[in-house]
């Protein structure tokens, strides 16, 4: 009997070690963005409601969820889940014989993410600055955006279906960095945040804003989607697969990147 329990305790270990072990282990950790001190949320104090972005995953139906486990490639395209959820074909004793081929269409059908990163200075949106070259003492200063201004990010190249891949690509982002996400936002003027800058005396103060974005890497697979039914039974086909890396600015809703500076010259 101990021979036996040294056996299981080795193919233990050895299972843990294989590569294919690790790489499942892998998949699973959930990479979620340490937002830095210097990154503040201004969700509260923003002068310009931005709309929540509240893309949840779109669940298939009964029908839909049979219909894409037949097929050999990965869908996850929440437009062609809605087009096969509105969709409904009927058993009937007259269909046993009935043969059909249906063209769906050609299609972005999943997105594989392979890096997701933050950039937090993807794009200055404000200055704030004050002359202390007279003063005696330390001036506080604060931020307060003085324009409203316009974030906007996108894909970083041209692709068939492009706003199918965005919205592919923004769900993926947002499950794997725990942020709020856009590709547009917007900073109101007049937004304001009471964290302190002391600039000292005999100095120049410059607090610079940024809006922060996350850049997403990864693969989008194509393919031309038919819909085949046979009798009673039906299917989806996927031809003419191909893949493509894609890349995207994604910015990061309600949330500012704070740099401050003092110095002894203009800048």
């Amino acid at each position: 009997m101990k021979w036996h329990r040294i056996l299981l305790v080795f193919l233990f270990v050895l299972l843990l070690a294989s590569p294919q072990a690790s790489a499942n282990k892998k998949n699973l950790v959930n990479v979620k963005v340490k937002i830095p001190p210097s990154v503040l949320n201004i969700a509260k104090e923003n002068t310009y409601p931005n709309p929540t972005q509240d893309l949840p995953y779109l669940q298939p139906s009964d029908f839909t969820k049979k219909i894409i486990k037949t097929s050999k490639e990965k869908i996850e395209n929440p437009n062609l889940i809605r087009m096969l959820n509105e969709s409904a074909i009927n058993n009937s004793p007259l269909s046993i014989g009935f043969r059909a081929t249906i063209y769906l269409g050609e299609w972005p059908l999943n997105y594989e993410s392979i890096e997701t990163a933050p950039n937090w200075q993807y794009q200055k949106i404000n200055t704030n600055y004050f002359d202390n070259r007279g003063g005696k003492g330390n001036y506080q200063i604060h931020y307060v955006q003085e324009a409203q201004k316009v974030v906007r990010g996108g894909l970083t190249a041209k692709v068939d279906k492009a706003e199918d891949v965005k919205k592919m690509m923004l769900l993926k982002a947002m499950e794997k960095s725990n942020l709020p996400l856009s590709f547009d936002t917007i900073i109101g003027g007049g937004t304001k945040k009471d964290q302190v800058y002391n600039i000292p005396a005999k100095r120049l103060g410059y607090l610079y804003g940024y809006a922060p974005a996350i850049n997403e890497k990864g693969k989008v697979t194509y393919g031309e989607v038919y819909l085949v039914i046979k009798g009673t039974k039906k299917k989806i086909v996927v031809k003419n697969v191909t893949s493509q890396g894609i890349g995207a600015w994604i910015p990061i809703q309600d949330h500012v990147s704070f740099g401050f500076t003092a110095t002894d010259h203009p800048r």
